[in-house]
């Protein structure tokens, strides 16, 4: 209900005197503490405001990244990229965290880098989209994985952003495009289509995402919960010879591979 109501983020706290407690982030506006209370009034829940820390969270970040390994990549931060050693060539993700979701370590990135590793194990990956690139990273993977062409999407202009630094950064000739989402993409152009976005989202936009991907294709989706798969796998069977589910905790991905 808070993300309906245009919650910019949430944080669990822990139990306060009278049950638990969510702190949840929103831009401010006339009216706002008013109809979240009206809006919570049904679920018995009370709405208070909470003083914002005036913290740089970049920097936070910063300082709480550590190099870590997914599959044969080992991601590390620009700041330690000179000094690390993949056990692996050509295996290293550089990223500056912090700007934009996707630095490898959430279990949606996880399972998108591993079915892009195991697809180009079985074949070459040919012509990539990334629709919802974020931070870039699932674009630049697969350009180390030996994609013939990399192209990645997303509507907002920060994210893109960081895209172009993360491309650069790996020296990756990735196409960055501002689009919203397969649209602007022409149909059965690609071999492999990536979407890390949400449940509701990859459901809205089956048929788009469906008509990028050429006979044989496969479309990677993730940022979908375990619970979400079946409405998943019930929104992108119509043309699909094979949906296999993966998870990793309470998060999903599935691998489509469209008709021939």
């Amino acid at each position: 209900m808070l993300w309906e109501l245009g919650t910019l983020g949430t944080q669990s706290l822990d139990v306060q005197e009278g049950g638990p407690a969510l702190l949840a982030y929103f831009e401010d506006r006339p009216g706002l503490e008013d109809d979240l209370a009206r809006a919570m009034a049904p679920l018995g829940a009370a709405v208070a405001p909470a003083e914002v820390p005036d913290v740089d969270w970049v920097a936070r970040m910063r300082e709480g990244f550590r190099p870590f390994t997914v599959g044969s990549f080992r991601v590390v931060a620009a700041w330690d990229a000179a000094s690390s050693s993949p056990s692996l060539p050509g295996r290293l993700l550089v990223v500056e965290p912090g700007r934009a979701f996707g630095t490898g370590s959430h279990e949606s990135t996880r399972l998108c880098l591993s079915a892009l590793e195991e697809r180009a194990a079985g074949g070459a990956l040919g012509a990539v989209l990334d629709v919802g690139t974020g931070s870039g990273i699932l674009a630049v993977a697969a350009w180390r994985l030996g994609a013939q062409r990399v192209v990645a999407v997303d509507v907002d202009a920060e994210a893109l952003s960081v895209a172009v630094r993360h491309a650069r950064l790996n020296e990756a000739p990735v196409h960055l495009v501002r689009g919203d989402g397969a649209r602007c993409a022409r149909g059965d152009a690609f071999e492999t289509v990536v979407a890390n976005l949400t449940a509701p989202m990859l459901v809205e936009r089956a048929a788009e995402l469906a008509a990028a991907v050429r006979p044989n294709g496969v479309l990677i989706l993730s940022g979908l919960l375990v619970e979400d798969v079946p409405v998943l796998q019930a929104a992108y069977a119509s043309g699909a010879d094979v949906i296999d589910a993966r998870r990793e905790g309470a998060w999903a991905a599935l691998v489509v591979r469209r008709r021939r």
